[in-house]
């Protein structure tokens, strides 16, 4: 399992964890899993922060 996958494994448990109900909360449980995904990607360097922080400064 890549990191980038277990990543996003984990954001989804994180967030089924705070969000255990209604529509609304389904919603958090995306929003952690594209977190983990972010993240996930940053470690194994498909990513680079450096290039969109140089990119939102211009």
């Amino acid at each position: 399992m890549k990191t980038s996958q277990f990543a996003v494994l984990v954001g989804l448990l994180l967030g089924a964890a705070l969000a255990f109900g209604s529509f609304g909360q389904f919603f958090l449980v995306l929003v952690f899993g594209a977190i983990g995904l972010a993240v996930g990607m940053v470690i194994d360097g498909r990513i680079e922060i450096r290039g969109l922080t140089d990119r939102w400064r211009r």
